[in-house]
């Protein structure tokens, strides 16, 4: 994925598309959706996909998938993104050998031709196509699979039964699989091995694929199979195939409400989580037999999702009827129970119909931070860990709360839910507050590390002061409630904490506000109005979405009609009007028209034009004059309607001739010095001048219709038409007047012969036309000089004038919608127009419905800039620049302000790579909080909750908390001056990101570390840092205790005084002593990096009573061998003695229980059993020889059979069981070989590493990796938790013990400083911070 094959698709207009908003998603999307571990979430909306910000609930980017290469019109439209899934590349780090890249942000997306693109974030544009099928399946699911360290495989599920790898340098497709009569569903990686994925079928197919490599024979697969009810699916296959379907069909286009998803367990190794549409199943992959079972709760909708939380054991079903259903495990086995239903579709200002739940996803980020938060806040070191009495935040008694879970839900009319679970410990923990006594009471306040949009639900007086005293008495939340609070005592509750609305449905009509001088505002007075950054689009559904190009979001949305949105048009700035009509019955052929006026600033909908019956025609369009005074409705073969918009719209006349087009002049062009005053402003509009140069009528009727008082009741404007028959005219309207313009006549050639009129703009002097027979022809109406040419094209639809300032060479470019959905934009001013033409015959990817032009240009080097809505629903702003006075799409260099946004986008991750790769090293080495203070422009977007001023920028160093022990010192303040437009915006950490990096930056370098890579969505990383401090100290346990171990049955030996009085000394983290105690809200990420005897016994033996009840020969030989990995040999035994005579197995069983009864009972038969073991294990596929050679004690050698036979968590758990010291040191060191080579996860190994006593394996593995900043980091943390643990053993009472463990206490085997690995790591590291300085400074600060 290094050096991807470069895109095919040339991308030049992709590149210019600064705005672009998508249509609604719907179920043609399948209902994809990803998160990244940064908490950037991507979904398909038609066929683009929009990212956005979960934690500010902002947009950040719309991709639009390109187009197909094909010529055929038909294949030029882009399909419909089925699929979307974020790279898990990190932030790379090696910046000595190669070039800085934004392969982090990288996403791969497939189509329902089944293509299958890889994007990057930052270009907007693919990187990569996938070598894509003849047969255009289409894409169902993707999914990254690991086969080497530094590559990743793209798995796709492609039509119904296909399944393909591709290789992700090259596009290569190098492994198939049909799995046909199957339909594939749904297909996701194993956390616990990047090298393993599974795929799920809707009929209960399981398919276990591991990839070894990148050839095909290294794909290794095992097909499941899960029992499960499927009449339904069965009766809408016959269904199926009695129409008529097509063979590029997948399992969602063809059954789009039946549903089969799994996930893994984030906790529990081999646990997979099923839901078909009317089961939920937890499937045991190394039994391969169901665990549990559980049928649709009655009244629920059918199951669509299912999503385990990554901290703790709930799993969260999402329903297809809008709810959300939340199973809670029981202690003890794998059995699972509803303890809530919510609604994720609020009832309260919903449409009809009902929109519909399409996905959810859960935010992972905020699980590491919070594991953080509860990890080290209770270490009352730094000033910063007090209660904040003027933080909203600290409005709470914080051990009510255990947990809480980040939930995305996206709905079919455009909005995504961001909603917040918390789950709460029981009411009698309270300390008898009367107060917070009831939990629906209490106030709802997130543990650290999580979005700031939540919602404090009581925060009155008494309730805070109690909450504070309470918070005193509990002494912080590493008190027992927060970790003894079992999962049957706690409540769940649901909050909505953000929104985000998109279009709302597919979008109809466009209408740009391009106001008069004469138009006043909507509240009176005589002040004339500025053009407003704001599009009006109408909908299919009925509602009007109020799009703010400056922000590029939806600010409104307005419910106003019951069906489509058939016309709309401005009146001013701040009034819409709009019509539909609705066809009474077929007989009759009556239509009941709906007109509506829409208040902006009120929401108010005030209907005019209502009456009592059916009329004959139905409305056909809607045309306002610039001042919005005026409006024409046009129906169908009946006379148009002048309309007077005031207060209460007034009928003026109707006007009985055949028109077949007509437009209100727009606004003329400002003179050179009446324009300078608009300079003042880029809100005032180009037409913002004085009223007698309003456009609205032409120079001689202005200054004849003007009254002395200068009343603008007496302005008249006008308009020009054209009749059935070719005739043109220009009529003017004056108060109740209307009256003919008189223009200037062209010859009489000019009149069309062959075709209709069919398109109309008009801004004085000039009125173009064009016909069905794709003629343009224009008029001057004061002179009556006029032209015409030919664009070769179909009919012509729209034309519009383009906005022109002061300067400007041009004022005759038109914008030209054709009848085939196409677009040109043509410069009537130039000799030969259609020579200088920019023709767009294929719009990239979509076909326009409907265009205008942006009336904002305050300067002739603004761009032009063209509102599009697209076929595929979407809204754009394409930008045309003219160059050398040609039109084109080519962007010219300038600087660009980042768009206007509510609230500062807190994403580092988005930061360039140099930059970003800045921050991390500063948040690492450990800056003060207060530089997180913004100061300047953006207070007023978020106030300071952190103690501290910011300091003026001349001495930066006095920022950081101290002088870097590694590195060059002068580097931390080269790159804090690269970060200061960062930090000034404020755009760095959000606030309650940077209160939890304040309470726990002075805790050590290990949590700084951890919060840096938390930061950058590198959880792995972040588990190995918060698991680095336990790991040493189980090495220095390990190094006290260097007694000769005895390979004796028993594994109950006495600890030295001095170990155990060590293992209670923590370095600044949880105590040792503590992580005894199973904590069932808290384990959650930290089990994946499990290395401990007791942590790897405990997790061993959870699992046990879940298989006690299956019955099968297998399933006694699994059962058999992880009774004896605990050291449970009675159970053993009786178990292998119920084995009937007739089983294959009984032999062996028979022998097993003979040795390990005897093992039992002290009476061994070592020299016998060992042959005897050694012949099994030669012959036998089972691993009966291990449980033989337990049974004579020969741990070390049984561990050794169980790696060789590929089972490293069974052969670790026997290990932790029953080896001590060095033995379970070279048990450690072989599995984190292991980990490293064969399952790619360095993070896992490093703790291995560590905790085996291996310094130089972890450094050397560092190396390999090329992260210069990890190895000096790594160093670094090493010897300060040694440190510190040779410090508290300093402050210990007892001298005799002091001085016997210091004796013991050796420096750390491999990171002495005059180590040469340790030397070469600290000269890398330097070379690496000047490389990235001077990146930093050749790089200009940017957001997105």
């Amino acid at each position: 994925m290094s050096s991807p094959r470069p895109s095919s698709t040339p991308s030049t207009v992709q590149d210019c598309w600064d705005c672009m908003l998508p249509g609604p998603p719907s179920r043609n999307n399948f209902g994809s959706v990803d998160v990244s571990p940064s908490a950037l979430l991507a979904f398909p909306a038609g066929s683009s996909i929009s990212v956005l910000d979960t934690r500010s609930m902002q947009l950040i980017v719309t991709l639009p998938m390109p187009p197909p290469t094909q010529s055929s019109s038909a294949s030029s439209l882009s399909p419909f993104v089925t699929s979307v899934r974020w790279t898990p590349l990190s932030l790379g780090r090696d910046l000595l050998s190669t070039e800085p890249s934004s392969s982090h942000l990288l996403l791969a997306a497939g189509d329902r031709q089944g293509r299958i693109a890889l994007l990057d974030l930052r270009l907007k544009s693919p990187v990569l196509w996938f070598d894509s099928d003849a047969s255009r399946l289409g894409i169902q699911d993707l999914c990254w699979v690991q086969a080497r360290p530094d590559s990743y495989l793209l798995a796709a599920i492609s039509g119904f039964s296909s399944l393909s790898l591709y290789n992700s340098s090259t596009g290569r497709c190098f492994w198939k699989y049909d799995a046909a009569p199957e339909i594939l569903s749904c297909i996701r990686r194993d956390p616990f091995d990047s090298r393993h994925f599974c795929v799920i079928g809707l009929k209960g197919f399981l398919l276990s694929v591991t990839v070894l490599g990148e050839t095909e024979d290294d794909v290794v697969i095992k097909e499941l199979q899960i029992r499960t009810e499927c009449n339904e699916l069965l009766k809408l296959e016959r269904e199926l195939a009695g129409g008529v379907s097509g063979s590029s069909s997948s399992a969602s286009a063809a059954f789009p409400l039946y549903f089969a998803r799994f996930a893994f367990s984030p906790q529990w190794r081999h646990i997979l989580f099923v839901t078909f549409p009317r089961e939920l199943v937890v499937f045991d992959l190394q039994y391969e037999t169901p665990l549990f079972t559980a049928a649709l709760p009655r009244g629920c909708g059918k199951f669509l999702d299912v999503l385990p939380d990554p901290n703790n054991e709930f799993l969260y079903c999402a329903h297809l009827d809008g709810k959300l259903s939340t199973w809670r495990r029981k202690e003890g086995e794998q059995v699972h129970v509803m303890c809530s239903m919510e609604e994720l579709l609020p009832s309260i200002g919903t449409s009809i119909p009902s929109p519909s739940v399409l996905a959810l996803a859960i935010s992972q980020s905020d699980s590491t931070l919070q594991n953080i938060g509860k990890l080290y806040s209770d270490v009352p070191d730094s000033p910063f860990s007090a209660v904040d009495f003027d933080n909203p935040f600290d409005f709470c008694d914080e051990p009510l709360l255990v947990s809480k879970t980040h939930l995305i839900s996206i709905s079919d009319d455009g909005k995504i839910w961001n909603w917040l679970l918390t789950a709460e410990g029981p009411e009698d923990n309270c300390k008898d507050d009367k107060n917070l006594g009831a939990v629906d009471n209490a106030t709802e306040v997130p543990v650290t590390g999580t979005n700031t949009h939540t919602i404090v639900s009581s925060t009155g007086g008494g309730d805070v002061e109690a909450s504070k005293q309470t918070e005193q008495i509990n002494g912080g939340r590493n008190q027992p409630l927060s970790s003894t609070v079992s999962h049957t005592k706690m409540s769940l509750k649901i909050s909505l904490v953000g929104q985000l609305q998109l279009l709302s449905s597919a979008v109809t009509m466009l209408a740009v506000p391009s106001p008069s001088s004469t138009a006043t505002l909507g509240r009176g007075g005589n002040y004339p109005v500025v053009a407003v950054p704001l599009v009006a689009l109408g909908t299919q559904s009925g509602i009007m979405d109020i799009v703010d190009v400056s922000a590029n979001a939806v600010a409104a949305s307005f419910s106003v009609h019951n069906g489509t949105v058939r016309g709309l048009r401005w009146l001013g700035n701040s009034r819409l009007v709009s019509f539909s009509y609705t066809q009474v019955s077929e007989k009759t052929g009556g239509f009941i028209n709906r007109l509506i006026v829409t208040c902006l600033r009120s929401g108010l909908n005030k209907p005019f034009r209502v009456l009592q019956k059916p009329e004959r025609a139905p409305i056909r369009a809607l045309r306002t004059s610039s001042s919005g005074r005026y409006l024409l409705i046009l129906l169908r073969d009946a006379p148009v309607e002048v309309w007077a918009m005031t207060k209460t719209p007034i009928m003026l006349r109707s006007l009985a001739l055949p028109f077949t087009v007509l437009e209100w002049t727009l606004p003329t062009v400002p003179r050179p010095p009446q324009n300078a005053s608009a300079k003042q402003s880029s809100l005032f509009p180009k037409d913002h001048t004085s009223v007698a140069s309003d456009g609205t009528s032409s120079p001689k009727a202005s200054s004849d219709s003007k009254s002395s008082d200068g009343s603008q009741d007496d302005t008249s404007e006008s308009f020009a038409f054209a009749l059935a028959n070719g005739a043109l005219g220009v009529f003017e309207v004056q108060g109740r007047r209307i009256r003919d313009f008189r223009p200037k006549w062209p010859s009489s050639s000019f009149v069309s012969i062959d075709g209709l009129v069919t398109a109309m703009a008009y801004r004085l002097p000039h009125v173009v036309m064009g016909d069905r027979s794709g003629n343009i022809r224009w008029w001057d109406v004061t002179t009556g000089h006029s032209s015409s040419f030919n664009t070769h094209r179909e009919g012509i639809r729209r034309i519009k004038f383009s906005p022109v300032v002061a300067g400007d060479r041009s004022r005759g470019r038109v914008a030209v919608l054709f009848y085939d959905n196409t677009f040109s934009v043509f410069d009537l001013d130039s000799p030969d127009p259609l020579a200088n033409s920019l023709l767009q015959p294929q719009f990239p990817g979509t076909l326009v419905l409907e265009l205008d032009w942006l009336p904002l240009r305050t300067d002739k080097n603004d761009p032009l800039l063209l509102c599009i809505a697209g076929a595929d629903s979407s809204f754009r702003l394409v930008e045309i620049n003219i160059i050398d006075k040609k039109l084109g799409f080519a962007h010219q260099p300038r600087s660009v302000k980042e768009r206007f946004r509510p609230m500062p986008l807190c994403s580092p991750i988005l930061l360039p790579t140099p930059h970003a790769l800045a921050l991390r090293m500063i948040l690492q080495l450990g800056v003060k909080p207060s530089w997180f203070n913004t100061c300047g422009t953006t207070l007023d977007k978020r106030p300071h909750l952190i103690p501290g001023t910011p300091k003026s920028s001349e001495d930066l160093r006095s920022y950081m908390i101290d002088i870097p022990p590694v590195g060059d010192p002068v580097v931390p303040e080269l790159l804090l001056k690269v970060l200061e437009p960062y930090r000034k915006e404020g755009c760095i950490l959000d606030d309650e990101r940077a209160k939890l990096y304040a309470k726990v930056v002075n805790k050590g370098c290990s949590v700084r570390f951890a919060f840096a890579a938390a930061i950058f969505g590198e959880s792995s990383e972040a588990l190995f840092w918060l698991q680095l401090p336990h790991a040493l100290n189980h090495l220095m346990n390990k190094s006290i205790n260097k007694s000769p171990q005895k390979a004796t049955v028993s594994a109950s030996i006495p600890e030295l005084d001095d170990a155990s009085m060590l293992s209670r000394i923590t370095s600044k983290g949880k105590s040792v002593s503590g992580r005894e105690t199973k904590d069932a809200t808290s384990q959650g990420q930290l089990r994946l990096m499990a290395f401990e005897q007791e942590e790897l016994w405990a997790n061993a033996s959870e699992r046990i009573p879940w298989h006690e009840k299956l019955e099968g020969e297998e399933a006694i030989q699994n059962r058999v061998h992880e009774l004896v990995s605990v050291g449970n040999l009675e159970a053993a035994v009786s178990l292998l003695l119920s084995t009937p005579p007739e089983s294959k197995y009984f032999s062996a069983n028979a022998l097993r229980a003979v040795a390990l009864s005897s093992a039992v009972s002290k009476s061994l038969l070592e020299l016998a059993v060992k042959v005897v073991a050694a012949n099994m294990v030669r012959t036998d596929r089972s691993l009966s020889g291990t449980h033989l050679l337990c049974a004579v004690g020969r741990y070390q050698e049984a561990c050794s059979q169980l790696q060789d036979a590929g089972c490293w968590t069974d052969a670790a758990t026997l290990a932790a069981t029953h080896l001590k010291g060095s033995d379970y040191a070279r048990v450690l060191l072989r599995w984190a070989a292991h980990v490293l080579r064969a399952e790619h996860n360095i993070w896992r190994a490093l703790i291995l590493y560590v905790a085996a006593g291996a310094m130089q394996g972890a450094l050397a593995a560092l190396r390999e990796a090329q992260q210069p900043d990890t190895a000096a980091m790594f160093i670094l943390a090493c010897r300060e938790i040694h440190a510190t643990i040779v410090s508290d053993i300093g402050n210990s009472d007892d001298d005799e013990s002091k001085s016997s463990i210091k004796d013991k206490l050796p420096n750390l085997p491999g990171l002495g400083p005059e180590n040469e690995d340790v030397i070469a790591v600290g000269e890398y590291y330097g070379q690496y911070q000047r490389k990235l300085v001077h990146l930093c400074m050749d790089s200009q600060p940017f957001s997105e």
